[in-house]
């Protein structure tokens, strides 16, 4: 196997923490000896053991052996400074490691590359760069975070038919896509700090918003409704079902205090929210939502919504799944409600775009400019 091989592994490692570490981001470590895995591990919680530190013990207590001439492999930069854990870089060295494999640098630029100059200034083989597209894409957000501190990493998700509705003329909507698309998106739930819709949605699909993975214990995301007039019922799901995530509701001025102070007795935030051109000022309100330690953010918001999150600019990622469906018509709703560009040379445009199948479904992920220069570290 080639060092590409082992970093995939560490990267599926890392994978398995999505949604459990932030703000912190996800790693995965293996360690090899003589052509085979002797240790692996990823990083599990914020405030936990850091991958190296759990492949490392995960190989000693495997195997008797002393781990000389072993490589370790791991998805970023070993630490080099003392936080809640010691430097991650000691743990290496004392282990007797020789060899040390890295996807990505740290993003930090204040750290950046320390822990691999201090490996290899006590005298250990360090190869940076295995891998790095594929590292910096799974720790998107806290690349984001590292160079952005003001604003979470926005992911706006979409699903539509091939005519580009997401409900018929009724409000119709169940379903569009299939059951894997949407397995799918509580997953997209599960890997995000909070999850934003409008009124609309609310009303017309009374929504749970939690992260729903069958077999597996999922983290729900904090629920932001935008609703200016505060018209949400005090039944609604996103009010009285069982969540260790809050529910957020932005508002608009002049809503009824009484009305608001009832929800803040149910455990609910209630935002006042700045206006703009008689809508809630997004850009605003993702620096007030980033100062609440949200760090991602998914839009699943209907027309207005996603049109407004567009036209705000505070889009980073694109996730939009397309169903072999056809309205026939012209009087569906559409996925993006409001005023377009005149110009071709103004539209929104995605890079580095992918494209994934689930079922009879396809999905098509890209990032939008300016924000997708995050996809290169920062750099």
């Amino acid at each position: 196997m080639t060092d590409s091989d082992y970093m995939a592994r560490a990267l599926a490692l890392a994978a398995r923490g999505k949604g459990y570490t932030s703000p912190n981001p996800c790693v995965g470590a293996v360690v090899v000896k003589d052509g085979r895995i002797i240790g692996q591990g990823f990083h599990a919680r914020a405030g936990g053991p850091h991958a190296e530190v759990v492949a490392i013990d995960d190989a000693a207590a495997r195997t008797p052996e002393k781990l000389a001439g072993a490589t370790i492999y791991v998805t970023l930069e070993p630490c080099n400074h003392f936080g809640k854990t010691p430097p991650c870089t000691h743990k290496i060295l004392n282990a007797g490691i020789g060899r040390v494999v890295v996807a990505c640098k740290d993003p930090n630029p204040d750290v950046a590359g320390g822990g691999i100059v201090f490996l290899r200034e006590k005298g250990l083989e360090v190869v940076s760069g295995v891998m790095e597209q594929e590292a910096l894409t799974l720790i998107e957000d806290f690349v984001w975070n590292v160079h952005n501190k003001n604003t979470p990493f926005v992911t706006l998700k979409c699903a539509a038919t091939l005519d580009g509705y997401i409900a018929t003329r009724t409000g119709d909507s169940k379903w569009i896509t299939s059951g894997a698309s949407r397995s799918f998106g509580h997953e997209l739930r599960h890997q995000n700090d909070a999850i934003l819709i409008g009124a609309g949605t609310l009303h017309g699909d009374d929504p749970s918003l939690t992260a729903r993975i069958e077999g597996r214990q999922t983290r729900d995301p904090a629920r932001i409704i935008l609703d200016t007039r505060l018209t949400i019922q005090e039944n609604a799901k996103v009010v009285t079902q069982k969540s260790s995530a809050p529910t957020i509701i932005v508002i608009g001025p002049g809503c009824d205090p009484v009305k608001i102070q009832r929800f803040k007795d149910k455990g609910v935030q209630v935002l006042e929210g700045r206006i703009c051109e008689n809508l809630l000022d997004l850009n605003d309100l993702m620096i007030r939502l980033r100062k609440l330690s949200i760090t991602s953010l998914l839009i699943e918001g209907g027309g207005c919504v996603a049109a407004s999150a567009l036209a705000a600019g505070i889009v980073n990622k694109v996730c939009y799944f397309i169903a072999p469906k056809m309205m026939g018509g012209n009087d569906g709703i559409p996925v993006f409600n409001g005023s377009g560009p005149e110009k071709i040379k103004d539209v929104f445009e995605l890079r580095r775009v992918s494209t994934r199948p689930f079922a009879s479904d396809m999905l098509i992920t890209g990032y939008i400019e300016p924000q997708n220069r995050i996809i290169d570290g920062g750099r």
